[in-house]
């Protein structure tokens, strides 16, 4: 997760953080015979697994998250496991199809419109004000802050590559108080999930400081989940 935060960080040639461009997947890497796709690296065995999904939503959550400018190849917005070639003939086309019949896309194509409209909402998440306030190698999660410099707006990201969701996880807040839930990815895994591991909507950050922040609370993290915690319900 070290790995992580320090590829969240702004590069030290770039003069502003905007100006990074984040991803995950792109006509370089994963084109025929290079890196397999993300789909595919979360479960080499199973693009459609509870594995293969719940990570592809955790990659393209911290892309549309982080500081930056994201970027989504062809594809990554539904589950597109195959890589790409621009020789038709080779059978590497999008499966535009499973749109229509198979559940796990279209509940991730939901999952990405979602958390777009989520970014959409909250300007922090299009801002210069970023932190990472945790990071713990051990537990495979990832925190950090978002906000408007010298305005707010402040959003709290959580990111976990654990395989079993953490119950009463202590983790520090940048303000006391009340916070909504405002983005649960667990939610998306065979939508509207009924046994989404989360916080009930908002927490209560009343806990003494920690991870250099003023506040504390403990909170639900689900396995291979991310979670967007904001003070309001954005624009």
């Amino acid at each position: 997760m070290d790995s992580v935060a320090n590829s969240l960080r702004r590069p030290a040639d770039f003069p502003a953080i905007w100006k990074v461009v984040n991803y995950v997947e792109s006509h370089d890497e994963v084109f025929l015979g290079r890196s397999p796709r993300i789909a595919a690296l979360g479960d080499a065995s199973n693009a459609r697994s509870w594995y293969a999904r719940s990570r592809a939503r955790v990659a393209n959550g911290l892309v549309l998250t982080s500081p930056g400018i994201p970027m989504l190849f062809m594809g990554q917005e539904f589950l597109e496991d195959k890589q790409w070639s621009d020789y038709p003939a080779g059978g590497n086309l999008i499966w535009w199809e499973g749109l229509k019949t198979n559940r796990a896309m279209q509940d991730h194509l939901r999952f990405t419109q979602e958390l777009v409209w989520l970014r959409r909402r909250h300007p922090a998440l299009r801002a210069q004000g970023f932190q990472v306030i945790h990071v713990h190698n051990a537990n495979r999660v990832i925190a950090f802050q978002r906000w408007i410099p010298e305005i707010g707006r402040t959003v709290l990201v959580v990111a976990s590559l654990n395989e079993s969701s953490f119950y009463n996880y202590e983790l520090g807040f940048p303000a006391g108080g009340h916070w909504l839930e405002v983005f649960n990815s667990d939610v998306y895994d065979h939508w509207v999930n009924p046994a989404a591991a989360g916080n009930g909507g908002a927490i209560n950050a009343s806990g003494a400081p920690r991870d250099s922040m003023p506040s504390s609370a403990a909170i639900t993290i689900p396995a291979n989940g991310l979670i967007v915690f904001a003070r309001d319900s954005g624009d």
